[in-house]
């Protein structure tokens, strides 16, 4: 649980130019977004950059140098560096750094630990914004980082940007997440800020790691597998169990299991070399499965042929999709667990949920398993409109992340600087 020092809700009527920097688990991706003077509208242009394999374990000067590399690229493409230079103003940034951070200040986070299936050295344990802006500055490029945020932080706040009873926002992608908005006086982490008890802020959850102690989920052999295996042992033990990271290897574990277990008879006399490899598989694997519209499930069958050189016999495939439609069903319910849990804490009796993520947006039946989870958890009637409802987000970590730059630039000219680091050159 990390204040993110955003405090309070945008209120449709924001302006200005900002750019947004989003850092996933698969693209880096840049944006210029302009908010308009039309209430909750916005115009946006990005070009995204693939994140390189390599990248994702190796040194932390890579790191930076190719994010820098990547927004000077976008500059230059966009605009004439020597025309922003010319205004003598450096444009707002806000950075959707997506991993767990301790924050202090809305400008600034020590990265706590790496997730996502990254491990890049010299990171852990340093502010990732100073990092960022000496990177930046090398290149004399005209940017001002004003907010470092979550990608959960920017989807709770863009969300409600367009719909005010938007309350919590969450992740269903290569991760999970959640962000709502809290009470200062109700969070013991900035007690010493003396901050009015009834002031806002924004939490970001962090609930990939519930569980770390694994006293309460129960876990299959294949999830302590994943786990054991993984750059980051007994790290994110919910998120391994839901997050689309995994979804594939949990389907392929099974698989190898049964076809090496000589009772259960599964590809019998065939070559699983393929699917030996750990990891072939991901998300969209089972999703199309699950799409399968045919009886015969012919479309699995030349998707494992051409996937994986295996011929499945009718039998084989109706298993895969049952494999298919228990990961998923599991997914979906344990991902509406944080939601009812915030619901809970919050005695929130009716909101819109901001959700976002590939899993979310394109798992087959995601959304619709989350929902009857929901019901179940916190008990609502039958026959009646859903009181909490999970709709698509707008996009977090782009124009999220610009309206908390716009958010707390505003901030700095009322003076209310809490949770900002390095006010001077805002205004």
């Amino acid at each position: 649980m990390n204040p993110t020092w955003v405090m309070g809700y945008p209120t449709g009527y924001e302006e200005g130019t900002f750019l947004a920097l989003d850092m996933g688990g698969t693209n880096l991706r840049v944006c210029e977004i302009v908010l308009t003077d039309e209430k909750g509208e916005f115009d946006i242009i990005q070009s995204k950059y693939k994140m390189p394999e390599e990248l994702k374990t190796g040194s932390s000067d890579e790191l930076w140098e190719y994010i820098a590399d990547c927004i000077q690229q976008f500059i230059e493409y966009h605009h004439e560096v020597e025309e922003l230079e010319g205004k003598g103003e450096n444009i707002p940034l806000g950075f959707t750094f997506s991993y767990p951070a301790t924050q202090d200040y809305i400008d600034h986070g020590i990265l706590q630990r790496w997730t996502k299936g990254f491990d890049i050295s010299g990171v852990e344990g340093k502010d990732v914004a100073e990092l960022f802006e000496a990177a930046i500055a090398k290149r004399n490029l005209p940017i001002k980082l004003s907010a470092l945020i979550n990608d959960t932080t920017g989807t709770l706040i863009a969300s409600h940007y367009t719909d005010d009873t938007t309350q919590i926002g969450c992740i269903f992608g290569t991760g999970c997440n959640a962000a709502y908005m809290e009470n200062c006086g109700s969070v013991p982490k900035i007690a010493d800020y003396n901050l009015p008890p009834d002031m806002p802020i924004a939490i970001n959850c962090e609930y990939g790691a519930f569980d770390n102690e694994h006293v309460v989920l129960p876990r299959t052999p294949y999830d302590v597998i994943i786990d054991n295996d993984s750059p980051r042992p007994g790290q994110q033990s919910f998120e391994k169990m839901i997050a689309g990271l995994y979804l594939g290897e949990l389907f392929r574990l099974v698989l190898v299991d049964l076809h090496d277990n000589k009772s259960v008879q599964i590809f019998e006399g065939q070559d699983i070399g393929k699917l030996r490899k750990a990891y072939t598989l991901d998300a969209s694997f089972l999703s199309m499965i699950e799409e399968d519209p045919f009886e015969n499930l012919s479309e699995t069958g030349d998707l494992i042929k051409r996937t994986l050189s295996i011929s499945a016999t009718k039998p084989e495939l109706e298993l895969c999709r049952r494999l298919a439609e228990l990961i998923g069903t599991r997914a979906a319910r344990l991902s509406a667990c944080g939601v009812a849990a915030i619901c809970k804490k919050k005695n929130i009796a009716s909101c819109s949920v901001g959700a976002d993520g590939s899993v979310f947006n394109k798992y087959p039946h995601f959304k619709a398993r989350g929902a009857q989870a929901l019901r179940e958890m916190l008990g609502w009637p039958r026959g009646k409109r859903d009181p909490v409802v999970i709709e698509p987000a707008e996009d977090g970590s782009g124009v999220g992340a610009a309206l908390i730059a716009a958010l707390t630039l505003k901030r700095v000219k009322e003076g209310n600087l809490a949770g900002i680091k390095n006010p001077e050159g805002w205004l």
